[in-house]
Parts: structure tokens; sequence; C-alpha cells
């Protein structure tokens, strides 16, 4: 692990690590939302940082210039790091940064080696992507992965994409590789308020990652950013007739196609259109989560083409 610099070396037992990134991946913000959230609410330890040296073009995801006491200039520098922190459902590890710009193999080889030295007994990575959804509808999570007893675990889906992807996917490609149980949670947020970040995603992905680590949702988490993110929506849709249309439309959608749903996970939750289910996202019936994840491919491919 060349580029890898350790800050601490804690003795972690099995531990879960929980990725996300910046850029391609993080619509909305709302994965590396869901990451920093974590973070900060569990008071999680600096463990370690990737040098950005070799991966990162600075003059497109650039440093910044901050100021310390009014006048000593500091350089911070967009790097990948890494934090751990024990919680009641076991230790967790969470890498969090931009998505490198140069040498993905060499970066991801450091991450799979991180993760071995760490013992890491899963990993999970978070995403999120544009979709035709309404901000007023609980948010849709959908979770792909390759090991099988992931998949009959958490219920999710065996991933069939083709097409370009970004580190995340790469990752999984590569953890899958080294032995590693790895899954994914991408959250999908409107794209009409895409330059929004979406408070509201990133809350649904802390709560289903909780569900999978084993431990209790931070108490509180976000509920004032996604009241302020609901108010700042619902102003953008009132200045315009045809998106008011529009988020009807995606509603009467929703409503039709969730009228009753089941949830088929560990609590065997069922719910209606009117209550919130668990992590607060709206379950989805294999119809929805397949047009859901034509979505999420159709996203990939239109990213691939920027």
């Amino acid at each position: 692990m060349d580029h890898v610099r350790w800050h601490s070396h804690p003795r972690l037992h099995r531990p879960t690590l929980v990725a996300a990134f910046t850029g391609w991946n993080d619509a909305s913000d709302a994965a590396s939302t869901a990451v920093r959230t974590m973070i900060e609410a569990w008071d999680a330890r600096p463990l370690a940082t990737v040098d950005p040296e070799e991966f990162t073009d600075f003059a497109t995801t650039r440093p910044h210039v901050r100021l310390t006491g009014g006048t000593t200039r500091e350089i911070v520098w967009p790097t990948v790091s890494a934090w751990h922190a024990s919680l009641p459902g076991g230790d967790v590890i969470f890498v969090l940064g931009p998505e490198p710009s140069l040498r993905w193999r060499t970066f991801t080889e450091e991450l799979v080696e991180f993760a071995t030295e760490m013992g890491v007994g899963m990993v999970l990575t978070l995403g999120a992507l544009l979709a035709d959804v309404s901000h007023n509808r609980p948010v849709s999570l959908i979770g792909t992965a390759t090991d099988q007893d992931l998949i009959d675990r958490y219920d999710l889906r065996r991933s069939r994409y083709e097409g370009p992807t970004g580190i995340v996917g790469v990752l999984q490609h590569a953890y899958t590789g080294a032995g590693l149980p790895t899954m994914s949670l991408w959250a999908a947020v409107p794209a009409y308020a895409s330059q929004l970040p979406s408070p509201k995603a990133a809350v649904a992905l802390i709560e289903r990652a909780c569900d999978v680590i084993g431990t209790p949702v931070p108490e509180g988490v976000l509920e004032d950013e996604v009241a302020e993110y609901s108010d700042r929506v619902e102003r953008l849709v009132e200045q315009d007739s045809d998106l008011i249309g529009y988020v009807r439309r995606l509603e009467a959608r929703t409503d039709s196609d969730d009228d009753e749903f089941e949830y088929d996970d560990d609590d065997d939750i069922e719910a209606s259109d009117d209550d919130t289910a668990v992590g607060g996202e709206s379950p989805i019936d294999a119809e929805e989560s397949d047009l859901l994840i034509e979505e999420v491919e159709q996203f990939l491919r239109d990213q691939g083409t920027n």
C-alpha cells in the first residue's frame, strides 16, 4: 500500500466497509452526504488517507484554500479518507472522497489491500442517480449484489448492467474478485431537482445502511435539512406550470403502482402508500425495481457520454 497513509491502527473485528465517492455516482450529493453524516454522527476516528497526488487531476478537482485564525492560509487537498467507529451492530470503516481521475486500477488495488489489511467482512457502496421520481414520495432504493447469500439476506437483485461505470462499479468488481461479499445501494432522486443536494435521499441511504450494519439510526438525522429541502423543491416546482403537471403525473404513476406493497426483509414489514417503510425509503416491487434499474443503467450510459 504505497499510497495509503495511516493515522491509527485500531483492532477491529470483521468491520463493514461503507464507501461513497463524490462526482459521477453521487447525484444530488446524496451518497456522499449519507457517509459524511454517519461519520459525524458516530464521531468516527481518522484511520487512513490515500495520497491524492497519483490519482487526482487537480485542474478538474481543485484543492481549496482555507483561512485559519483569519490570517493563516491552508491548502485542503481533495483526498479519499477512511474513518472507523465501533457501533452496537459491529465495527465499521467509512471511506469517502472524490472519485479518482487517474490510475483507477492502482487506486482500486490500494483499497482492496487496505480492506484485506483491516480484515473487512463485507463491503457496502452507496450511490445516487437521477430518475423520474417525485420529491413528495418516499425515496426509492435499489440494491444489487453478486453474492447469493447477500441477495437472499437483504432482498437484493443481481445486476446485469453493461455499459460505462464509475469507481463504485470498479471497486465492486475488485472486492468481489478478492473474495469479499459486496453489495451496493442506490437512491433515486428527482431529475427535475438535480441541482439541489438531497438530504432526503441521504437519510434513506443512511437508514438502509444501518439496517445492513445492524445498528440504530442516529436520532433526528438531517431532520431540519430534509424539511428545508422539501420547501426549496416545492418553490422550484411552483414557478413552472409544466413542472407542476409533470410532478403530478409522476405521483399518479407511483401511487397506482404502490397502493399496496410488501417489503420482504428480516422484519417482514408490510405498508400501504400512506406509510413510511424501513429506512424511509419506498420498498419496490419487481416491476418498479426493473424500471429503476433501467434508469440506473441509462443514467450511467448518459454520464459516460459527457
